[in-house]
């Protein structure tokens, strides 16, 4: 059985595609490459796997927060390979594709952290081990770097925010980020996750599926600002 992982949630688009023995991986950065390559970079994937689009039996998408574009990018791909097709579908959080990367040998707590725009950041907590992953604090959202301490204790912070931020994050979880190209996912760690007890969450209705982009794309947000009221045709809103 060939399972595909797909992240494009941040300035990396990741592709990973395992046959249950070995798993070929493979990644751009650039956020406005996501679109151009991702075919590609799948199709290299599975290609060196002796595999084809066909033999697709399970999906994992990263499913936000995160780039309202680069989202949208991996989950119209992954729908187009699921139409019509006994495809299963699994989703993680983006932020626990990077959370999981760097969880300590023998299991802890660690929290990922990414840019949210407006001064706040997109956060996830989650307890991670070999036999299961837990989440600390509810669901990844959007919070001030003050907030973070509400986490409690972790022992890794992981994540590509403003450097104008740092210091804040630092302060409120006693922890030094980890940041730069070692803290955006891959997605051969997302297709690890489907082994681990709480690592992914079946999506048995793949057509009504859409990402959590966190909050509204900026465009919209704007738009909603200068006019005072939502925008008619939001992402999401059905009519």
């Amino acid at each position: 059985m060939i399972t595909i992982a797909l992240d494009s949630a941040t300035d990396r688009c990741s592709v990973a595609a395992g046959d249950g023995t070995n798993v070929e991986s493979r990644a751009i950065d650039g956020a406005r490459r996501h679109a151009g390559a991702i075919l590609r970079l799948l199709a290299e994937s599975l290609e060196a796997l002796g595999a084809t689009p066909r033999d697709i039996a399970r999906l994992i998408v990263a499913d936000g927060p995160g780039s309202f574009t680069g989202l949208r990018v991996a989950g119209s791909v992954a729908k187009a390979l699921a139409w019509r097709r006994q495809v299963e579908w699994l989703t993680a959080p983006s932020l626990l594709v990077r959370a999981a990367a760097h969880a300590p040998v023998g299991g802890g707590v660690v929290l990922a952290v990414s840019d949210a725009l407006r001064g706040e950041l997109y956060a996830g907590c989650w307890s991670i081990s070999a036999e299961r992953v837990s989440a600390i604090g509810g669901s990844p959202r959007a919070m001030r770097p003050d907030d973070l301490a509400g986490f409690g204790a972790v022992d890794v912070v992981v994540g590509t925010i403003p450097e104008s931020l740092t210091g804040a994050v630092e302060m409120a979880t006693t922890r030094r980020v980890i940041g730069g190209a070692a803290a955006l996912p891959d997605a051969a760690t997302l297709l690890a996750l489907v082994h681990i007890p709480g690592g992914t969450m079946r999506i048995d209705h793949i057509d009504a599926w859409e990402p959590d982009y966190g909050r509204p794309a900026e465009a919209q947000a704007v738009w909603e600002h200068k006019h005072g009221r939502s925008l008619p045709t939001a992402p999401g809103v059905v009519r």
